[in-house]
């Protein structure tokens, strides 16, 4: 018997790295999962793989950078399942832009991704989530706790992720428990093509654990707090990053 047997959880961001191993865990502790991405080919691969193990997932090609994005995951989590247990909101978009070379619409796409899309889902979900006392959990990063780790767009939006989850703890509480999880330099294609490399090798050789993370020690993280494991905790952020500095 699984931990989520019966819970609908939506994880945004999914069909690669933390998101998509938060989706095979998910699956396999017995929950329907809809993932989430851009990419119709990888969602299909992750949802076939679910279903190869015994596992319940669809998936919603949605672009979470367009605002309409979230209405057509909602929509289509409702028509296949009927409600929403956890939402997972995982989407992320990493800028390395600095300050001077910043525009306003890479500004905005960077913010529509990770933060104006979890708050545009969020307030879909909101009415099942009271009903189903359920969970939401955030995905920001140590680059919200400090601005070492992340240039000023990446950096400013993840600052406003921990915010938010405080922000929405508070409001949604007593019925629904939101945390967020910080991540450090986790090993994902987001993190390998950004080519941080110089940031990684600090990252590492700073971590009292000196290595880079795992997708999947992100998703057990978020198995703590989509269960009753996490039954009085809300509001609170939890550093997932080998121990590096604040």
């Amino acid at each position: 018997m699984g931990r989520l047997d019966g819970k609908v959880a939506i994880i945004t961001g999914s069909t690669s790295g933390m998101g998509r191993d938060t989706a095979y865990l998910f699956a396999k502790e017995g929950a329907k999962v809809v993932v989430t991405g851009r990419n119709e080919e990888r969602a299909k691969a992750v949802v076939d793989k679910i279903k190869a193990e015994g596992g319940k997932a669809i998936y919603v090609i949605a672009d979470t950078s367009n605002r309409d994005a979230a209405k057509k995951i909602y929509d289509e989590t409702m028509k296949a399942y009927g409600t929403v247990d956890i939402l997972i909101n995982n989407a992320g978009k990493l800028s390395l832009t600095p300050v001077q070379q910043m525009t306003m619409e890479e500004w905005d796409a960077v913010f529509n991704v990770n933060v104006t899309s979890a708050l545009l889902l969020t307030q879909l979900c909101e009415p099942e989530l009271k009903k189903n006392l359920g969970h939401v959990v955030n995905i920001s990063s140590v680059a919200g706790t400090a601005a070492k780790w992340g240039p000023i767009a990446y950096c400013t939006s993840k600052f406003a992720m921990v915010g938010m989850t405080r922000a929405m703890a508070r409001e949604m509480g007593p019925e629904v428990h939101v945390n967020g999880i910080c991540p450090g330099a986790i090993m994902t294609a987001m993190l390998e093509g950004s080519g941080a490399d110089a940031t990684i090798e600090f990252m590492k050789a700073t971590a009292p654990l000196k290595r880079v993370g795992e997708g999947s020690e992100i998703a057990t993280a978020c198995l703590f707090f989509a269960t009753s494991d996490s039954s009085f905790v809300t509001g609170q952020l939890l550093r997932v990053d080998g121990g590096v500095d604040a």
